[in-house]
């Protein structure tokens, strides 16, 4: 029998400690098939710092969610053991001794992970953990921004390169990568350039309005096939009506219904990991980001829960 959270019915959801969806820890079960894990890490920012406050906002936020999925139907506590792995502490000072120890303690849980930024820096020693276990991965990044820039101010590694660096390791494989939501000004056409040269698609949130999402959800399965798969989003995919609380808002983004469907029409997919980054509470109101990167990463926990059965 697999442990899932607190029952509401006895104790109120706003009571106890904010484990996500108040779950238990992942030193309260034997085993666990699922972790959520923190990455409290924003160094690597470039404009609004906040997103080390994230993964507390994003669990506080989760007191609300229920055990049943109705638009998957199935109860992904009952289908697989799914834990809280509590935080990675990463060094706040030195961005390179922080990949190094996210990369350590990522591939220390004995689990498949969902983790909660954080900045979008996390995702590199993520990948690089994926990669280690199944090889060179597809990905399906959820962003504003393309992420595969080079440097900033001489720097290599930010929450704008971590996507480059992937590809120049070799963790990705290249024909089946591809961002969704990509909107806003950029430095010039040489970024999609460089995109394009190292292999990205890009689903524009204006082609997720146009083409809609029957046809958005086929292209990317088309794209990713029967590959692992690793999903990376960035919460300001969501224009800023649905997602104010972040460090680089764009106009004209994803709402957070478009989101979950997209995600929840990835089911079957051979999801190996996730991330949800970049929720900074200090810009919020009222939770909303919170909220919806609550409700992302229950629909990612849901879809690794339901491969872990099939498994």
């Amino acid at each position: 029998m697999n442990i899932g959270p607190v029952d509401s019915a006895r104790v109120p959801r706003f009571a106890g400690p904010a484990t996500f969806a108040r779950l238990p820890r992942l030193d309260q079960v034997e085993r666990a098939d699922v972790a959520v894990v923190g990455v409290p890490f924003d160094a690597g920012v470039s404009y609004r710092p906040g997103a080390r406050f994230g993964p507390a906002a994003v669990r506080e936020a989760s007191r609300l969610l229920r055990p049943y999925h109705p638009g998957l139907d199935v109860s992904p506590f009952e289908r697989a053991q799914v834990v809280d792995a509590g935080d990675i502490a990463a060094n706040p000072f030195d961005i390179g001794a922080a990949i190094e120890s996210i990369e350590e303690a990522a591939a220390s849980v004995p689990a498949k992970l969902v983790t909660i930024g954080g900045d979008h820096t996390i995702a590199l020693p993520l990948l690089r953990v994926a990669a280690r276990k199944h090889g060179p991965v597809a990905l399906l990044h959820f962003d504003a921004h393309l992420d595969t820039w080079d440097t900033y101010f001489g720097a290599e590694y930010t929450h704008g390169t971590p996507f480059r660096r992937a590809v120049e390791e070799g963790l990705l494989d290249t024909e089946a990568v591809s961002h969704v939501g990509i909107r806003g000004p950029l430095y010039g056409k040489k970024d999609l350039e460089d995109d394009r040269r190292l292999g990205f698609g890009i689903l524009t949130a204006a082609d997720v309005l146009r083409r809609g999402l029957d046809e958005v959800i086929d292209m990317l399965r088309q794209r990713v096939g029967d590959r692992p798969l690793y999903v990376s989003i960035d919460i300001d995919v969501l224009d800023p009506a649905h997602a104010p609380g972040t460090g680089t808002p764009e106009a004209g983004g994803l709402t957070s219904r478009e989101l979950l469907e997209i995600l929840r029409g990835l089911a079957g997919c051979d999801l190996i990991g996730a991330d949800v980054v970049e929720v900074a509470p200090a810009y919020d109101h009222a939770e909303i980001t919170s909220i919806a990167a609550s409700h992302v990463a229950y629909d990612l926990v849901t879809l690794l829960a339901m491969r872990e059965k099939q498994s």
